[in-house]
């Protein structure tokens, strides 16, 4: 199948490893000159090796994405050094464990901030880019906690179930205004994956199948391509079939 995504530009952050990487290496794949974004930088140039060494234009930025600045830094630097922005794949890293009366005001405002706000403020500096191209693609990566909240992670339900909510109104929003009626924003929901995530949360002891990042990476890339355009406002779980919830 044709994506349609050969000279595009996508920013894509956290994603130096597990999730962020593996969909940031299919958009390359793809086509796609990639902006790439971790706090670490001797990770994020390891990442930014790799996809170069496949063929990829790369552009790595180190900074902290849950920082309140950083998410029109993060656009503006890459548009400023592509001269363009298609697409956004927002991500950043998940919230510790922690049962619903376990938690405090100071861990659930992390964790807002960093799994809800951080997308918020990145599609509110992404949108004048793509909606001036005429076309764009917004993807969050969340979880499948939005559908079936996890037990044992309270912080992770709270949040990604309320960005679900401004995501859902935000994608209406975008197929209702005229300038930007080519943007689709969507979330892609996974279970677990073969990731350092999952294995510091035990999730390789067995419980259900591990998918494989790789493959979770190219459902971003079809949710950004040509042929998802009539796919906005949608949150696509990617579990492997544990999700129990209609």
């Amino acid at each position: 199948m044709e994506l349609g995504l050969a000279g595009r530009v996508a920013l894509v952050t956290a994603s130096s490893k597990g999730l962020g990487f593996a969909a940031a290496r299919a958009l390359a794949a793809e086509g796609c000159a990639v902006s790439i974004n971790a706090r670490h930088a001797e990770t994020l140039d390891r990442a930014a090796n790799v996809l170069r060494e496949a063929g990829a234009e790369v552009f790595a930025q180190h900074c902290d994405v849950t920082d309140a600045s950083s998410a029109t830094e993060l656009v503006d630097r890459t548009v400023g050094h592509f001269g363009r922005l298609d697409i956004l794949v927002a991500n950043a890293g998940g919230p510790p464990q922690g049962r619903a009366f376990d938690v405090d005001d100071e861990s659930l405002n992390a964790a807002i901030n960093a799994n809800l706000l951080t997308s918020v403020r990145l599609a509110r500096a992404a949108v004048p880019h793509l909606a001036s191209g005429g076309w764009g693609r917004i993807c969050f990566i969340a979880s499948y906690s939005v559908v079936q909240p996890l037990p044992n992670l309270a912080l992770s339900n709270t949040a990604r179930v309320g960005l679900w909510g401004w995501a859902k109104t935000a994608a209406a929003d975008l197929a209702a205004a005229d300038r930007t009626q080519a943007i689709t924003l969507n979330l892609v929901c996974p279970g677990p994956h073969a990731t350092d995530r999952m294995i510091q949360l035990g999730a390789s002891g067995g419980t259900g199948p591990m998918g494989d990042p790789d493959d979770f990476g190219k459902v971003v890339a079809f949710l950004c391509s040509e042929p998802a355009a009539f796919v906005n406002g949608a949150a696509i779980v990617v579990d492997g079939g544990q999700t129990l919830a209609l």
